[in-house]
């Protein structure tokens, strides 16, 4: 399994002080069955504990996502400050979903090179 975050979501996280180890809890529970919401075409919401708090006052997380294969953390919010994504935006990750999972690793190092996509190890 490879973990990823784009730019905009290492930004967030870095804000958020989310680590790289919540990030993995995450996909593990997605691993095991344990989805919060499946937006269908690859698109997972899952939440994310606020660091010293629980899930149910963390955020919220949209995940390009492949059991046992790869996660791509793609967008987040605290959620007090949104109650979800907008119908619109769920298509639009689904659009990007297709293209996202269909990558080759050499076109995903292409990109992580660029400063697109960063890899999350478990040590980070």
């Amino acid at each position: 399994m490879r973990v990823f975050r784009n730019a905009w979501f290492g930004r967030f996280a870095r804000k958020e002080k989310i680590s790289a180890e919540s990030l993995w809890e995450v996909v593990e529970r997605a691993n095991k069955g344990l989805i919060d919401a499946d937006l269908g075409g690859g698109v997972i919401k899952q939440r994310i504990s606020r660091p010293g708090a629980g899930k149910s006052s963390g955020y919220r997380s949209i995940v390009i996502y492949r059991k046992d294969d790869k996660a791509f953390f793609v967008f987040g919010f605290p959620k007090n400050a949104q109650g979800n994504i907008r119908g619109d935006e769920q298509d639009q990750f689904k659009k990007a979903a297709k293209i996202t999972l269909a990558l080759t690793d050499e076109q995903i190092c292409l990109l992580i090179a660029n400063g697109q996509f960063e890899e999350v190890s478990k040590d980070d």
